[in-house]
C-alpha cells in the first residue's frame, strides 16, 4: 500500500487520527481548584450531571481503570482529585508515594474516562468537594457509606452517592508487595 493510502484505510479503524492530529492533551485535563470549579459550573449550567472521586492512585493498574470506567458511566464528566505527594505520605507513610504528583496526575488526565484532574493536600477532599459541589460522589465499595467524606453534602444538595465494586486483589499494595516477594529483576518466565 502507498503511504498516500495509509490516511484513508485508517479511517476505517475507531484509532484512526482526525486531520488535525491527536484530539486530547491530557495536560489540560490537569487544573487547579478555582479554574476547575468554575468548568464544573458551566457544566452543571448546561445540564450535564458531574461525577466526583479521589484517590492516590500511585501505580496506576486495571483496578483503578475499571474503577474509573464504572465512575464516568455515572454522569457527563469526571473529575478525580488526586492526593498530592503530602498527602499521600500522610495516610501511606514515607515510603509513598511511589509516583510522583505530577506524574501521577498526567496518568490520570490521561485516561479516556477521565474530563478533570485536580491536586489536594488535605488529607481528605472535603474542601475540593465543597468547591465544586459534585452531583454524583463516588468511592469504593470498601468505604462504609457513613464514612465517605462529603457524602452528606452531595446528598443534601440532592445528588447521589455511589460505592463501585473493587476487582479482588488489585491495589497498589498488593502490586507493591508481589514486587517485593520476587526480590530481584523478573526471570525469564514472566
Amino acid at each position: 500500500m502507498p503511504l498516500e493510502a495509509v490516511p484513508a484505510a485508517r479511517s476505517a479503524f475507531a484509532t484512526a487520527l482526525p486531520p488535525t492530529g491527536w484530539p486530547f492533551h491530557a495536560e489540560r485535563k490537569v487544573l487547579d481548584l478555582e479554574a476547575l470549579a468554575a468548568e464544573v459550573r458551566r457544566r452543571q449550567a448546561a445540564g450535564q450531571r458531574v461525577v466526583f472521586t479521589n484517590g492516590c492512585f500511585d501505580l496506576l493498574h486495571a483496578g483503578h481503570a475499571r474503577y474509573l470506567e464504572a465512575a464516568r458511566r455515572e454522569g457527563h464528566a469526571l473529575v478525580v482529585a488526586l492526593n498530592s505527594d503530602a498527602s499521600v505520605r500522610g495516610l501511606k507513610g514515607p515510603t509513598r508515594p511511589i509516583t510522583p504528583q505530577d506524574q501521577r496526575a498526567r496518568v490520570v488526565a490521561g485516561l479516556e474516562a477521565v474530563d478533570y484532574v485536580v491536586l489536594f493536600d488535605d488529607p481528605t477532599p472535603l474542601r475540593v468537594i465543597e468547591a465544586l459541589r459534585p452531583d454524583v460522589l463516588v468511592k469504593g465499595a470498601d468505604w462504609a457509606e457513613d464514612a465517605i467524606v462529603g457524602a452528606d453534602l452531595v446528598r443534601a444538595r440532592g445528588g447521589r452517592v455511589v460505592r463501585v465494586p473493587l476487582v479482588p486483589e488489585l491495589s497498589t499494595t498488593a502490586v507493591v508487595d508481589r514486587i517485593l516477594q520476587r526480590g530481584g529483576p523478573a526471570s525469564s518466565k514472566d
